[in-house]
């Protein structure tokens, strides 16, 4: 699955790179995989789609420089302490993205699950000029965490038992803080509803009948992904 490597420090983070067609200059994203999951077919399909639309969208595996279990920890404690190597991984992600010759310099960031809880934290922790949180899990102090976030874009689906309230909470946090921002919670939906079932299989029968009610209303995801692709097109492809 990984197609290319990046350094961060001494440590070298397998990765998925998809490029647009044509010669640029493009904006970039980073596309943060989903929890326990970590890189697979459909973080790659994700990234893809990301670079047919015009960005160069890197994918870095967040579970690559460990035995897995023990980087599925470090992120999980990571994520929640708003600290710790995954953190310099993400950023390190955004400064190699933002420093290509083919590169505009503006970099997005889009999450799924884990790394939509990343993906929040990081608007307002690195220098990302747009975040899409999908159904991720938000910063425990709010609005404090989200000051000075730059423009995000949420989807949810209300059938995630789970992250109930979740996107009210963004909501009302980003209209406080006067963040430029679109949050939207699908009434049929559940979580992962943007993801190809087809690279969850044998898992997915059992992911359904959880609390998270994993890929239910998936019929709703062309709509996440085109408020994504005009939020962006507005925050991260256009100057301001």
């Amino acid at each position: 699955m990984p197609n290319t490597t990046f350094r961060v420090g001494n440590e070298e983070l397998r990765a998925y790179l998809a490029l647009p067609e044509g010669d640029g200059p493009w904006p970039g994203v980073v596309v943060l995989h989903e929890g326990g999951l970590g890189l697979n077919g459909d973080i790659a399909r994700q990234a893809d789609r990301f670079a047919e639309h015009g960005y160069v969208a890197l994918a870095p595996d967040l579970y690559s420089t460990g035995p897995r279990i023990m980087c599925i920890q470090r992120a999980t404690r990571d994520m929640f302490s708003r600290r710790g190597k995954s953190w310099t991984y993400i950023e390190a992600a955004r400064a190699e993205l933002a420093a290509r010759p083919d590169a505009t310099g503006r970099v997005g960031v889009a999450g799924f699950c884990q790394g939509g809880g990343f993906a929040v934290v990081a608007a307002a922790k690195f220098d990302f000029a747009a975040a899409a949180v999908n159904y991720g899990d938000l910063p425990r102090t709010l609005p404090d965490d989200l000051t000075g976030a730059c423009p995000i874009i949420a989807n949810y689906g209300k059938k995630d038992l789970y992250l109930r309230g979740t996107a009210d909470k963004l909501e009302r946090a980003l209209t406080e803080l006067g963040i430029p921002h679109d949050v939207k919670e699908y009434p049929d939906a559940g979580h992962g509803f943007m993801t190809d079932l087809n690279a969850l299989a044998p898992l997915d029968i059992a992911l359904k009948i959880t609390p998270i009610r994993y890929g239910v209303g998936r019929h709703n995801a062309d709509d996440g992904w085109k408020r994504t692709f005009a939020f962006f097109d507005e925050h991260v492809k256009s100057a301001h």
